[in-house]
């Protein structure tokens, strides 16, 4: 099995990025795909990143590995839709 990685994208430390990011971990505790690791990236700090992966809004949510990609975007907080947009699994229904 291949090590679960997304990168969280937000802009500043705001209370949109800040429930973005609680959003993200309270999902990521419910996956049967195994542990997450979560980075999270501030593109007023990296806006390489955001360049790199091509993230025109935030917050959003990129599934690094395993390939291909799948992406997210929005306030996280629709478990059930954030897993099914990064193609994630839920160990039972919330």
């Amino acid at each position: 099995m291949h090590e679960l990685r997304l990168k969280l994208f937000i802009a500043g430390d705001s209370p949109r990025a800040r429930d973005a990011a609680a959003n993200l971990a309270r999902a990521c505790e419910r996956l049967a795909d195994g542990p997450a690791l979560i980075e999270t990236v501030d593109i007023l700090m990296d806006p390489d990143a955001a360049d790199e992966f091509r993230v025109l809004t935030t917050p959003t949510v990129v599934r690094v590995s395993p390939t291909p990609r799948r992406r997210v975007t929005g306030d996280l907080r629709d478990i059930t839709q954030v897993l099914a947009a990064l193609d994630l699994h839920l160990l039972s229904p919330p």
